[in-house]
């Protein structure tokens, strides 16, 4: 861990290229100062020319970011990597700290903020719909599910497990662990759908973005919860294709 002072964390720069569309955040003095999408498929040949674009904007240069929060899974296997290699340069050549921002803690301190689930009645609308244990979800495709378990409390988030479910295994927990079951926050719609089909309360949220990366990263940067260069690494969770079908 690196040794650094508050006002190294005055600039904070934040990438996400975990799914199908990424972006880049600027946050500075407990604020977003400006955020950038990226469009898929050009993560790696825009994130450096946007990177220095969006600290040009602001009449800043890469010596001025203080540290650095990336989304590190789960994701996109190739956008993944173009994100965490832009960060690992960056970071070995200015001598910042990292953070790292799982996408399902992301949803899980992004939906202990939320107070009514999409699914709530008007009875339980009024009533708070996310304990202090938050589960989270995301679409992993071939009828499985990313999932995640978080203790959530005072706006960071305790990892209690991470791991890939199929959607039988997803809904068997649910109800096996808690009565009712745990509700459960995702910005996927067929996740939702899911959960509804089987009666299980949901909360929807906006996927994670850079800005949001950035945010949860600058608290990591500043309670010193960091990774060096060579301890980044991508959540994937998932095996790639390659791993999965290569012959033994």
């Amino acid at each position: 861990m690196l040794g650094v002072s508050a006002l190294d964390f005055l600039l904070i720069l934040g990438i996400d290229t975990s799914g199908k569309q990424g972006g880049i955040a600027l946050w500075r003095e407990g604020a977003l100062l400006e955020a950038a999408p990226i469009a898929g498929g050009t993560f790696s040949a825009q994130l450096i020319p946007q990177v220095a674009e969006l600290l040009a904007k602001h009449k800043l240069k890469k010596e001025d970011v203080g540290g650095f929060a990336v989304a590190s899974g789960p994701g996109s296997f190739t956008g993944l990597r173009v994100g965490l290699a832009a960060v690992k340069g960056l970071a070995e050549i200015l001598g910042k700290p990292i953070a790292v921002v799982s996408v399902l803690e992301a949803l899980a301190l992004s939906g202990s903020t939320v107070a009514t689930p999409l699914s709530a009645s008007p009875e339980t609308a009024r009533r708070p719909s996310l304990p202090k244990r938050v589960a989270t979800a995301l679409d992993a495709q071939r009828q499985e599910v990313f999932f995640g378990e978080y203790e959530v409390a005072d706006g960071r988030g305790r990892t209690l497990r991470e791991e890939l479910l199929s959607q039988a295994d997803f809904i068997a927990h649910l109800r096996g662990e808690s009565k009712p079951a745990l509700p459960v926050v995702t910005s996927d719609g067929s996740v939702s759908r899911l959960l509804s089909e089987v009666g299980v309360q949901w909360t929807a949220v906006p996927r994670p973005s850079a800005a949001d990366v950035a945010r949860i990263g600058a608290g990591k940067l500043a309670r010193g919860e960091t990774v060096t260069v060579e301890q980044l690494d991508a959540n994937y969770i998932r095996r790639s294709d390659a791993e999965i079908f290569a012959k033994p």
